[in-house]
């Protein structure tokens, strides 16, 4: 057991980017770009790995979060999210050592690369519209799964909030309280599956202090954007995370 962080540069090159994104688009853009912390970082690290180190880095930017967007959230969309979300993560806890992390990579990448395509394709009637609840209800089961094994719940929850164009701070807002909710369940099925230990968790600290600042940026561009510029913003960031989850499933 060592008390020591991680000391590879390479680590650091792709960590300190990855951390500070998560930030910015967890707290300005409802996780469109988070998702691809994770994979950034197993570029030098294992997937099981980047996400336990991340653990506690989420957990202080998800306080900052609900805090600065304390009376912004959907409380109503909310009820409905929360219990779905844990039992998709009750899922991943329960499948943890059958899944293979790449497949699940692979499958997120491959249904969000359709879901933009199909946007596309067959844009919706109106500006906006309410997605049917069951459609609803398996994005965010499959959101709280893989948020789960890989911090990777972005993509299917905004799949299913998207075509709602909520306000950009109440979609943030939105988000920010979900996977607070989400992010806090983790901690004790990551301790039982062995996931946490002292060398990931003195590389966490390491990492901590980028927390702040990435959530301060990302806050600062919720509060002023464009609602168009901010969707388009969540799209491109759907768009590079399917087709680097997906290249890292299939490669």
């Amino acid at each position: 057991m060592s008390f020591l962080p991680l000391t590879d540069p390479w680590f650091y090159a792709v960590a300190v980017p990855a951390v500070l994104l998560l930030g910015i688009s967890k707290s300005g853009f409802g996780s469109g770009f988070g998702s691809l912390a994770v994979p950034m970082m197993a570029m030098a690290i294992t997937v099981p790995m980047a996400a336990a180190i991340l653990m506690p880095v989420l957990a202080v930017m998800d306080l900052l979060g609900i805090w600065a967007y304390r009376r912004d959230s959907d409380k109503k969309l909310l009820r409905e999210l929360v219990p779905l979300a844990l039992i998709g993560t009750l899922v991943g806890t329960l499948s943890f050592h059958w899944l293979n992390a790449h497949t699940v990579a692979a499958l997120v990448g491959g249904l969000t690369l359709v879901f933009l395509a199909q946007r596309r394709v067959f844009p919706p009637q109106s500006e906006t519209h309410v997605p049917p609840k069951w459609l609803g209800a398996i994005l965010t089961i499959t959101s709280g799964f893989t948020s789960f094994v890989a911090h990777a719940g972005g993509p299917p929850i905004n799949a299913y909030l998207l075509p709602m164009r909520l306000p950009p701070v109440r979609f943030t807002a939105t988000m920010a309280y979900l996977f607070f909710v989400i992010n806090l369940s983790k901690w004790l099925p990551y301790a039982w599956l062995g996931l946490l230990d002292t060398r990931n968790f003195a590389t966490s600290l390491v990492l901590l202090p980028l927390a702040p600042l990435g959530v301060w940026l990302g806050v600062r561009m919720a509060r002023r954007i464009n609602i168009v510029v901010f969707y388009r913003f969540i799209e491109v960031g759907m768009l590079l995370t399917g087709v680097k989850l997906l290249w890292d499933g299939v490669a």
